[in-house]
This record gives structure tokens, C-alpha cells and sequence, in this order.
């Protein structure tokens, strides 16, 4: 049995290594990234069994991003390689707070219907994806199907609502695919940075909540950056876990994805929920005192 299933973007990330905006970035070091793809290295790390379908070019960077799957003990057999597609590529500051990024993509959305088979979400216990693989065809289609799919096969549904205006085409769009993966009542996750750029307004907490809750999503984590994180379950008061102190951050990029790692390591092991914000957070915290992904010996340093 699988634990979770990530389906979403397998990309570079080529970082600054300067705390600075890219227009004064001199140099950069490439890491494997996406955000399933941390996912999925994340709660490998943490003991999980773990499934990651994406799609790279036949290309230098795809063979890297092979290489460095294997190395994570991450099975690359559904990893689909395309010939006519050059591996997508994410160029990201340094920065403490929300990264600048720009985005070089091609091969990530080719996410097929048959790479996902209804014996692989029979087998899993979590579909996760993100806001990020569903902005664009064909995977936008192939996932919003299988969703529905591990849905009605009783598949826990889970989702990183990580929009970013310029890999959409409208504001309008992005809305209304939320609310067709909403309906299947994921697990959600989601920044307040994320809300205003959907929602293109700032929203209170509670509006916020109330939307999602009406949409159809029962549970919902709203993260606060450096103050910390809100989440809401349908019918109870929401729980609120201020952030942890850091005297350093050595790196931010993907600190979300280790958060819901975390998360999402705690859902299945049928924590409470304070138990799985604090096991998400501290998971958080671990990552942001490393590059890239967790470190290997993370279940040693977290539990």
C-alpha cells in the first residue's frame, strides 16, 4: 500500500546563492525541486511509502533529476521522459521571506491519463497535487480526472495551493478549478500570500475558512510565514501554532513543502490535529537550517 501518491511538477531549481533580488544574483546552484517532488522526497525521508509521477525532457537536466530521485530512494519508473519537451526550470532568489521566481517551463504539465491507473490510486492512501501542476494542459485535465477518480476509490485528496500569477492564464481560471478540487474534500493548504494573489484582495482568517469550508474542504492550513500557522476544521474553533524563533535560515525555498510534509506524515499517522501542526512545523524548521530537501538523517533529528 502506498502512503501518498504525488502527481505534479518534477522541475530544476536553479538558486541564487546571494541574498538578493535575480536582477543582482551573480551565480547559482541547481537543485532538484517541484513541489510534489519535495513532497515526495520529504515523507520518503520520514519513512513513508512514496509514489511521484511527473514528466522531465530527454535532456541533461532530466538525467539529473533521475539521478537525484534514485539517490532519494524516490522508484523513477513513472517518471515519463519527452523527447519534444525540454525539462522545466525555476529560477528562485535566496531570500527569508516569499522567494522571486521566474519559471522556464515545458515538459512538467505532460501528465498523461495512463501514467495514472486505476490499480495506483486503488493502492494509495493520500492523492496529492498542487495549484502549480493544474495551471496548465494536459495535466490540468488528467488530474482534476483522476481526482475525482481516487475520490469516489476513497483516496484522501491533498493539495499545495501554490498560485503564482504568471504560469496562469487568468485569475478567473485558477477560482474555478479550486472549486472542482475542492468539492472532493482535500486536505488544503494554502499561504496568505497565496490568498491574495487568488483572490487579488487581502481576506480576514475567517473569510477565508468560511470560503473554502463552503466549497467543500473540511480541513485547511493557513500559513503565516514567520508568524506561524492557522487551521480550521469544519464545525470546530481553529488552532493556531505561532512560529518557532530561528537564529538562522539557510534556505526558504520549499519550507512549505516540508510544512505539509510534515503534515501530512501526522494525518497518516492518525495525530491530532495541534499534534500534526506541531510535528509539521518542526519539520519546517529543519528544513529552513538546510538546502534543499530534508536531510537524510531527518527521522533522527525529529523524532
Amino acid at each position: 500500500m502506498n502512503d501518498i501518491l504525488c502527481v505534479g511538477e518534477v522541475l530544476i531549481d536553479l538558486i541564487g546563492q546571494e541574498k538578493a533580488s535575480l536582477k543582482k544574483t551573480k551565480s547559482f546552484q541547481k537543485l532538484l525541486g517541484g513541489s510534489p517532488t519535495n513532497v515526495a522526497i520529504n515523507t520518503s525521508r520520514l519513512g513513508l511509502n512514496v509514489v511521484l509521477i511527473g514528466s522531465v525532457g530527454a535532456d541533461g537536466f532530466g538525467v539529473f533529476a533521475r539521478q537525484q530521485l534514485n539517490a532519494a530512494g524516490i522508484d523513477t519508473s513513472r517518471i515519463v521522459e519527452q523527447d519534444s519537451k525540454a525539462t522545466s526550470v525555476i529560477v528562485v532568489s535566496k531570500s527569508e521571506e516569499t522567494p522571486e521566481f521566474i519559471s522556464f517551463r515545458q515538459a512538467d504539465s505532460q501528465i498523461l491519463e495512463e501514467s495514472i491507473p486505476q490499480s495506483l490510486l486503488e493502492q494509495s492512501k493520500i492523492f496529492h497535487t498542487t495549484c502549480f501542476a493544474l495551471s496548465q494542459q494536459p495535466a490540468q485535465a488528467t488530474l482534476l480526472k483522476k481526482a475525482e477518480e481516487a475520490f469516489q476509490l476513497g483516496c484522501r485528496l491533498s493539495i499545495d495551493l501554490n498560485y503564482a500569477a504568471p504560469i496562469w492564464s487568468s485569475t478567473t481560471s485558477v477560482q474555478e478549478i479550486i472549486k472542482t478540487y475542492a468539492q472532493w474534500n482535500p486536505l488544503v493548504k494554502i499561504s496568505e500570500v497565496d490568498v491574495e494573489r487568488i483572490f487579488q484582495k487581502p481576506m480576514g482568517h475567517a473569510e477565508v475558512f468560511e470560503y473554502f469550508h463552503q466549497l467543500g474542504v473540511e480541513t485547511l492550513c493557513l500559513t503565516l510565514g514567520s508568524r506561524g500557522v492557522k487551521l480550521s476544521h469544519k464545525g470546530q474553533s481553529p488552532i493556531f501554532l505561532a512560529a518557532e524563533p530561528l537564529p538562522q535560515v539557510v534556505d526558504v525555498t520549499g519550507a512549505g513543502d516540508a510544512f505539509w510534509s510534515g503534515f501530512l506524515y501526522g494525518f497518516l499517522q492518525k495525530y491530532s490535529w495541534l499534534d500534526c501542526l506541531e510535528f509539521a512545523q518542526k519539520t519546517a524548521v529543519l528544513k529552513l537550517q538546510n538546502l534543499g530537501h530534508l536531510p537524510k538523517d531527518a527521522p533522527q533529528l525529529l523524532f
